[in-house]
């Protein structure tokens, strides 16, 4: 059976977590305002929702855990080619998964650079000329590269997520008891990794600091153990994916980690003040924001893994050194 108009449409590729996703959603913007394109978006199901009613996504494909299995994974990359036969491919992912997808594709293939090999090199040496090539382009300025000769500014790929006007309401109306003419600070106090964590008692402080300086703050977030259990300020594991964007886009500020919650924050227009130790700018996910702050410190051992994932001889004192009345005073910055 010959594919359908519709089979024909660009088929993007990107799997990851929810940051990952939250990442590529600007660069679709930016393709569908420069080339008048839309997309299918090929992802984990846990993230379609961050694409829903998004205007350059005309469709999306979701893969379960089962998908993603060797054998789950052998039957759908020969689904999906045969499905979207003619259609061309945008690999934003670079993985062994990707590369199986791209060798049964019946149609062009194209990806991003991905720059592994001067990431790898930079991790070793730690030399300033890797270091200027990877800072030279963020993560969505390489996967743009996939459709474009050149790199946008960064200004033109921000994360975008488009609330329907009943989930702006909603968040609105949860957030009532909690805001009133003060300005709104949210706070995402968890991390994938422990050495990405900054600690809990420094979180706790800062909620302190921020009812001295007359600010709201609410606590949003995914997390075995809650920052503040019975709080009625602490809405962690309330909130679904889109909900959460909403409660963010009620925010005046997130102050946050370098996590998936800070790109959902671009998404939505916050400004963020992200607290990063063991990553750094080189690797590509640092906030673009024009209001967006980062507080890190200048050590010889940063960065010392692309997420965060390795263990810590040092106290994790990359997070550590950072006391709440700095990121006080960076809230205060941001907000006037």
């Amino acid at each position: 059976m010959n594919p359908t108009a519709a089979e024909r449409t660009p088929v993007v590729f990107r799997l990851g977590h929810m940051g990952d996703v939250a990442l590529i959603t600007g660069v679709l913007s930016h393709w569908h305002r420069t080339h008048g394109e839309t997309f299918v978006v090929v992802t984990r199901e846990g993230n379609l929702p961050l694409l829903e009613n998004h205007p350059a996504v005309a469709g999306t494909v979701g893969l379960t855990d089962q998908d993603l299995t060797d054998s789950g994974w052998l039957r759908r990359t020969g689904e999906l080619a045969r499905r979207f036969a003619g259609a061309p491919l945008y690999d934003l992912h670079g993985t062994l998964r990707s590369r199986m997808l791209a060798l049964r594709w019946k149609g062009e293939v194209r990806r991003y650079p991905k720059f592994g090999i001067t990431r790898r090199l930079f991790e070793r040496t730690r030399s300033d000329r890797f270091r200027a090539k990877l800072e030279a382009l963020n993560v969505p300025q390489r996967y743009a590269l996939a459709r474009d000769d050149a790199p946008p500014p960064r200004e033109a790929l921000l994360p975008t997520v488009h609330l329907t006007e009943t989930e702006q309401a909603e968040a609105a109306t949860r957030l009532a008891p909690l805001s009133g003419d003060n300005p709104l600070v949210a706070l995402h106090p968890y991390a994938t990794h422990p050495s990405k964590q900054w600690p809990m008692e420094s979180w706790t402080a800062l909620t302190g600091l921020l009812d001295g300086a007359g600010f709201d703050w609410f606590v949003v977030g995914r997390n075995q153990a809650p920052l503040l259990p019975d709080h009625g300020r602490d809405l962690t594991n309330a909130t679904g994916l889109r909900a959460t964007c909403a409660l963010l886009g009620r925010a005046d500020l997130l102050v946050t980690g370098d996590s998936g919650p800070m790109h959902l924050a671009a998404g939505v227009g916050t400004p963020v003040v992200a607290l990063f130790g063991p990553t750094a700018r080189a690797w590509g996910f640092y906030p673009a924001g024009p209001r967006d702050t980062v507080l890190e410190h200048a050590l010889a051992c940063r960065p010392c893994s692309l997420h965060g994932a390795k263990q810590c001889t040092r106290g994790f004192e990359c997070m550590t050194l950072t006391r709440p009345e700095a990121v006080l005073d960076a809230v205060l910055a941001v907000l006037g």
